[in-house]
């Protein structure tokens, strides 16, 4: 890959009384000795978030592979050979059934993803149908589906979605590394759809992609400034596979991981941190230090759209050795024995 000569993406003004984050500001955070991040992570997570719950939400791959994109990540891109084949949108009824399954289990929000660089009109109407049914199971939606028309978005919101999901990926001066297919503006421009059709944004990146520290701290202060930060800030943990690009980079020390999820919390405290791609790579010790850096919510099953999750059961288990609570509907929380 070649060096990115994109130049950065000029960051919005935020609204009023939330707090503009530099690079330089940011970058200070992830400098802190290690137990005071982590300190100040606790002071601002038990803050918004004093009951401490864990929301459970899960991920449906409803169409697999097949991507014209070149994101240099991701097994369902195309032009990789990685042994993902491509596949059709999934059946109304297949979905209904895996979200029945999500919530029995104990996820309170479903998320539908889907391989595509922008949904046609036809795409939108089926995927309508779906959010419509996972809605009326009283299962908070979340959809991501790449890039939206204002048109589009709104489509969505009418159907009933709660979320939106739409990663920046990473700082607007290393995304030229991992992505040629478009451009940091384009998914700037989707997340003003989103927004303006009133849906809430679940908005965050990779990391461990060979990016340096200061590009992670450019990524967090993209998320933190923009106007407001996203209500979910998903932080995946690279899932390095064969046939991808970016299989062989170095391994990023989990202990930088956990610093993310720290300076995430502090620069965007009233967000969902979520703990999604690579958690099976990190382990029990490191996760259990990223619920104590803030990281509040977890992708939970067996599959995140096609890389290996931790399996539901190993995640309630996890979660009652730290005596953590998950969220049930409508903000109630309940222990995790109870739904062994």
């Amino acid at each position: 890959m070649t060096v990115s000569t994109q130049s950065p993406v000029a960051l919005k003004p935020v609204q009023a009384g939330q707090q503009t984050w530099t690079v330089d500001a940011v970058a200070q955070l992830f400098e802190l000795p290690f137990n005071d991040l982590l300190y100040r992570a606790q002071q601002a997570h038990r803050a918004q978030f004093p009951t401490g719950e864990i929301e459970l939400a899960t991920l449906l791959s409803i169409k697999t592979g097949g991507c014209p994109e070149d994101c240099a990540y991701c097994p369902q891109a195309a032009r990789y050979h990685t042994g993902v084949e491509p596949e059709k949108l999934v059946p109304l009824e297949d979905v209904i059934a895996a979200a029945k399954a999500a919530k029995q289990n104990g996820a309170t929000r479903f998320c539908m993803g889907a391989a595509w660089r922008e949904p046609k009109g036809r795409d939108i109407a089926k995927v309508e149908a779906m959010v419509s049914a996972v809605k009326s199971l009283g299962l908070e939606t979340c959809a991501t589906l790449g890039m939206l028309s204002q048109a589009q978005a709104q489509q969505l919101k009418n159907a009933g979605l709660d979320y939106y999901n739409h990663n920046l990926d990473t700082a607007p001066e290393f995304y030229g590394e991992i992505i040629t297919t478009r451009v940091y503006q384009d998914r700037l421009d989707t997340l003003g759809h989103v927004r303006r059709a009133g849906l809430k944004v679940c908005c965050g990146g990779i990391v461990g992609m060979g990016e340096s520290r200061i590009q992670r701290a450019g990524l967090i202060a993209q998320l933190a400034n923009l106007d407001p930060y996203p209500e979910s800030v998903p932080i995946n943990h690279l899932v390095q596979v064969p046939g991808t690009p970016l299989c062989g980079t170095e391994p990023l020390d989990p202990l930088e991981f956990v610093r993310t999820i720290a300076v995430a919390r502090i620069t965007m405290p009233g967000a969902r941190v979520r703990l999604s791609a690579g958690r099976r790579e990190l382990g029990e010790a490191v996760q259990a230090l990223c619920f104590l850096a803030g990281a509040n919510s977890i992708f939970y099953g067996d599959k995140l759209l096609t890389t290996c999750n931790p399996e539901a059961q190993a995640d309630r288990a996890l979660l009652a050795k730290l005596g953590l609570q998950p969220q049930v509907g409508n903000g109630v929380t309940n222990c995790c024995e109870c739904r062994s």
